[in-house]
């Protein structure tokens, strides 16, 4: 299989097809990212794909000091951030895709209120602090790819991480809802995952 950098370089040297095999290598990891940033699908699918032709138009820029999911997700947040002002439109309300479910049963009812609890919290913390537990949480990527889409050294990547998970942690550990249902919710949302990679940050 080629490279990211193999596949640049052959769209560089006329061959379009490349492209292609790149947007569908990083499509799924930058509409999982966009829709979280913007709770929005129909907007999401807009923006990744805005951003995927202005990566096609400025691929000649990209260096490769930086891998090509990271340089590709500064444009998609840089093209909602954009879209975000011009429009004036604040994200509201939480992701349907991850908080859906049936209305049949109190307890999971109760989840995505759990859920939303969390989901507004984590958007409380500080914007950096924010999109480090994201990507390592949500996007399982490494702090060195952390590191390069925040352009910041790798320390600070996981120092900012472990801020949003310590400000996490003091802000729900006496929440008598959380304590009660966190069994309900999905495993990434929970206190004891997050307590699991808050031991990680210090491996």
């Amino acid at each position: 299989m080629q490279t990211d950098f193999e596949l640049i370089q052959d769209v560089r040297n006329g061959n379009k097809k490349a492209f292609e095999e790149l947007v569908l290598r990083h499509e799924k990891f930058l509409m999982k990212s966009v829709v979280r940033f913007t709770r929005d699908l129909d907007a999401a699918e807009d923006i990744v794909q805005e951003a995927f032709i202005k990566a096609y138009k400025r691929l000649n820029l990209f260096e490769g000091r930086s891998s090509f999911r990271s340089w590709l997700y500064q444009i998609a947040l840089n093209t909602a951030r954009n879209r975000f002002r011009r429009t004036n439109r604040e994200s509201v309300g939480v992701d349907g895709l991850d908080l859906s479910v049936e209305s049949s049963g109190e307890s999971q009812l109760i989840a995505v209120d759990v859920k939303e609890i969390l989901r507004n919290e984590i958007d409380r913390l500080p914007e950096r602090q924010k999109m480090a537990l994201n990507l390592r949480v949500f996007d399982d990527l490494s702090f060195k790819e952390i590191a390069e889409i925040m352009e910041c050294p790798y320390d600070t990547a996981k120092a900012n991480y472990r801020h949003a998970l310590l400000k996490l942690k003091d802000r729900l550990e006496d929440n008598v809802m959380l304590k009660t249902w966190t069994e309900t919710v999905s495993p990434q949302f929970s206190l004891m995952s997050l307590g699991v990679n808050f031991v990680e940050v210090d491996g």
